[in-house]
């Protein structure tokens, strides 16, 4: 079905958009909080997805090009929602040191920790971060990545080791 989307079937791109959302959104949860946001990173991939089909090669796996895809769409997300809340302070910013323990989630707190993490890591060693992004967050198996990423099954492990003992350093300052 995607080679046909990529070949320019409509119905088939369609069709496609529509399998692919709730699998989208589901690992779009996985980096972002909340729902309201990983929704919003899930019709970013979505839009993607649909604008880029014709980039799919189809010499691997389609859901190895769409995990590719979703993080590239949550962790922009993620981006933009940092940018605009240090445009617009919120309600606990100008109320110091009031926070309401029935929306302070351990878990969110995780998940914004290891975003920072990453872009961190982005803005040292950038050539780390898909190898990490795809083994640690899309669960996907060495050869997948190396084969997604062009690179040396080798090189890959090194990368992912180097971007998990990197990332590891980071949380542990947070």
């Amino acid at each position: 079905m995607a080679v046909r989307a990529r070949d320019g079937d409509q119905d088939a791109l369609d069709d496609l958009l529509r399998r692919i959302q709730p699998e989208v959104l589901r690992r779009c949860a996985r980096f972002l909080p909340y729902r309201q946001d990983a929704e919003e990173a899930c019709q970013d991939a979505l839009l993607r997805v649909a604008r880029g089909i014709a980039r799919f090669k189809g010499d691997s796996l389609f859901s190895t090009w769409l995990y590719t895809v979703v993080s590239n769409s949550a962790r922009q997300t993620y981006r933009s929602m940092k940018r605009r809340s240090a445009e617009l302070p919120t309600e606990a910013e100008r109320i110091p040191h009031q926070r309401d323990p029935r929306t302070t989630s351990v878990i969110a707190g995780s998940r914004i920790d290891l975003l920072e993490a990453l872009d961190q890591l982005e803005r040292d060693r950038p050539n780390l971060v898909a190898p990490l992004v795809l083994r640690d967050l899309c669960q996907m198996d060495y050869g997948e990545i190396a084969e997604e990423l062009d690179l040396a099954l080798g090189t890959v492990k090194s990368r992912i080791h180097e971007g998990r003992k990197r990332v590891r350093k980071s949380l542990a300052v947070t």
